[in-house]
């Protein structure tokens, strides 16, 4: 079981590493709420102090009604105490007065006729709160066990009497009228929210919209399609796009710079070679074709470790492509014409781009393709296609080789690949052809390798990365 600090941990790590459009759009969407919950918790307190303000001064106005009728001078056959209100006169309504004379015994009591045969209770001293005039407010639990709220008043009407006056309202009107507020609240707040989280939406997408662009910009310079990024940006944004121009052109240069080195140490090596080739071919001697022999050796070994030097710094350049349909075409126009009597045909559907250097698709698919017609003794079937996407970075594509030729065992295959070595001495060339594909498709992150075909010779099966379709 994962610790909670840790689990807690783990799934700040995983937000952390959401795109930026979710992570603004998830901490604005909660502040909405959470502003949005405070705000409604807010007014509806508000609300509620308005509401238990306004029935504690309706129930003040009944309160000064029955003081001043007590205090008024009456004669004998009147009665003290009277409000003419229809909610007063319903039994049970929930709105009641009751004055008790305190200064007789038993206590003289008079009450509204909605208070039926009960009596409002007095307001203990730790419940009630003082107000204006001597009265005192507070909550009690009246008839039918409900909620009251009452207000008291104990008044000296001189030669009339002490009397306490009070006046009490059920709440149930004042928590229904709040209720009500809760729900037209909640709805406009929920509405308002749907709205706020629209224009959210809608504001973080328009403002990620340079950082889209910025991608397309880049993936196009990846795919070789533009040499740099390219645009009107923000100016938070357009210093990035200037330091990427900055490093594709270092990249360019430190690439060049390569190449140029590469070529530079090409040419001082082939004329001292060619130099030693052509004393040692003035003699006639063991020692000159010992000589010949070792120098057409170090040419080789030269052109081979030049070329895999000029594959890796063309493989790490960016935006570099090919188009792997065109370079085969070319290529069955050449070796037909250099092997009439085989039957080449060529099968690579439009669309697929090899990524990285021509010349380096055009060394390797040519290796190949030559050293399958020197062993073909009719047929070589070249087929290139897209693997299916195994849900990684990168794509690939495969390039197919098959001839009917005597084929390798399986257990010769690997020892085919290995530099330098030649399994048959009757065929022409240095042993570095599959050596050399072999390196390069590495320097790329692809590979080569050697099966049966179903034309009865050798499968050689390349596999290089791609760039996706547009």
């Amino acid at each position: 079981m994962i610790p909670r600090a840790k689990s807690w941990g783990l799934s700040v790590t995983r937000f952390a590493a959401t795109s930026i459009a979710t992570r603004l759009f998830v901490s604005s969407a909660a502040a909405c709420v959470v502003i949005l919950t405070v705000a409604g918790l807010v007014l509806t307190a508000l609300y509620r102090d308005t509401a238990e303000a306004a029935l504690d001064e309706q129930l003040g106005v009944y309160l000064r009604a029955l003081v001043a009728d007590i205090a008024a001078p009456r004669d004998d056959s009147s009665e003290a105490g009277q409000l003419a209100e229809p909610q007063f006169e319903l039994p049970l309504s929930g709105w009641y007065w009751q004055i008790t004379r305190l200064d007789v015994s038993p206590a003289d009591i008079r009450a509204s006729r909605s208070l039926f045969a009960s009596r409002l209770p007095r307001l203990p001293d730790s419940a009630a709160v003082p107000g204006l005039d001597g009265r005192r407010s507070g909550e009690i639990v009246g008839p039918d066990n409900k909620p009251l709220r009452m207000l008291e008043r104990v008044i000296n009407a001189g030669d009339q009497g002490h009397f306490l006056v009070q006046v009490a309202a059920t709440t149930q009107t004042v928590d229904g009228q709040v209720a009500q507020f809760e729900i037209d609240i909640g709805v406009t707040f929920f509405l308002l929210a749907l709205l706020l989280v629209a224009a959210m939406a809608f504001q973080v997408r328009y403002g990620l919209r340079p950082l889209r662009q910025l991608r397309r910009d880049v993936v196009a310079v990846r795919r070789g399609q533009a040499e740099g990024v390219a645009g009107e940006f923000p100016q938070e944004i357009a210093p990035l796009a200037e330091e990427l121009n900055l490093l594709i052109g270092a990249n360019r240069e430190i690439v060049e710079r390569a190449r140029i080195q590469v070529g530079n140490l090409a040419h001082a090596l082939k004329t001292p070679l060619s130099v030693i080739v052509n004393e040692a071919d003035a003699e006639d001697s063991p020692l000159a074709r010992k000589v010949t022999e070792q120098a057409e050796v170090m040419r080789d070994q030269v052109k081979f470790h030049l070329d895999r030097a000029r594959a890796a710094t063309r493989a790490g350049a960016i935006g570099a492509s090919a188009d792997p349909a065109a370079a085969l075409a070319a290529m069955a126009r050449a070796f037909g014409k250099i092997y009439p009597a085989i039957d080449l045909a060529v099968d690579c559907p439009d669309g697929l781009r090899f990524r990285g250097e021509k010349q380096d698709f055009d060394d390797m698919a040519g290796n190949l393709i030559d050293n399958a017609c020197k062993w073909a003794k009719s047929e070589v079937r070249v087929a290139v296609e897209a693997p299916p996407h195994g849900g990684g970075d990168r794509i690939f594509l495969r390039l197919t080789i098959d001839d009917d030729g005597p084929g390798l065992a399986a257990e010769r295959r690997e020892e085919a690949l290995r530099r330098g070595r030649r399994l048959d001495e009757s065929k022409p060339g240095s042993g570095l052809g599959l050596s050399i594909v072999t390196d390069l498709a590495g320097a790329y992150g692809g590979r080569l390798d050697l099966g049966e075909s179903p034309l009865g010779g050798l499968r050689a099966g390349l596999t290089l990365p791609a760039l996706p379709e547009d």
